[in-house]
């Protein structure tokens, strides 16, 4: 007989650096609660050249699932990791962070009373200015990572997830607790388990933020 899963983790990787995606791997094979499986959806990238990821992947084909599809972003990759599990929860991972290795225990705890949760992070930042992201009503007017629905916090029942497809847009989590919390119960707790690298140039938010600078020089 099939063991039940109870969470399903999901990652999409795009052209991410391999040991970046070895490093968020890894934060998951080593939780301290295993129960779980890793669905990795490739959105076609074309920086794997020799095949590294595919190949640290089969170390742990008993408790990783590996997708690949044509590029389609990252809301629709998920999406489709979504259709793909089997966990009584689902959760996501970005591929160039890592959990603690309390992560999906801690969040575990916190749905007794809850269908959806979001949660704080551990940010890792390089200066101040990288705790802040473009808001998502005013892309002009800048507010703190803490204020945020972190895209890859979210942690709830699996049927909140296979209800509520991802859109692809900026500020997609955000949209997707919004429209949640009008159909289940949601909460935004307090955990900092989930290792969020704000340090990035390539990043969506970095790069709107380096665009309203340059709007703002312009001007």
């Amino acid at each position: 007989m099939e063991k039940k899963v109870k969470i399903s983790v999901l990652m999409a990787v795009y052209n991410t650096d391999f040991l970046l995606v070895k490093r968020a791997i890894d934060s998951v094979i080593n939780q301290e609660f295993q129960n779980f499986e890793l669905i990795v959806i490739d959105d076609g990238s074309t920086n794997d050249t020799h095949n590294e990821l595919l190949s640290y992947i089969k170390i742990y084909e008993d408790r990783i699932v590996y997708l690949r599809h044509k590029n389609c972003g990252q809301a629709k990759s998920i999406n489709r990791g979504i259709l793909n599990s089997r966990g009584e929860y689902i959760t996501i991972l970005d591929s160039d962070d890592e959990y603690k290795a309390n992560h999906l225990r801690a969040c575990l705890e916190e749905m007794e009373q809850t269908d959806l949760i979001a949660s704080t992070t551990k940010t890792v930042v390089d200066n101040y200015d990288d705790y802040f992201v473009p808001d998502k009503h005013d892309h002009s007017r800048l507010i703190h990572v803490d204020e945020c629905i972190l895209f890859a916090t979210l942690f709830g029942k699996k049927e909140v997830f296979v209800g509520l497809e991802f859109q692809e847009r900026y500020a997609a989590d955000a949209h997707f607790y919004e429209r949640a919390s009008q159909q289940y119960r949601v909460k935004k707790v307090d955990l900092r388990t989930y290792i969020y690298y704000r340090n990035s140039p390539n990043s969506v938010c970095s790069k709107m933020k380096r665009q309203h600078s340059d709007t703002l020089i312009a001007a």
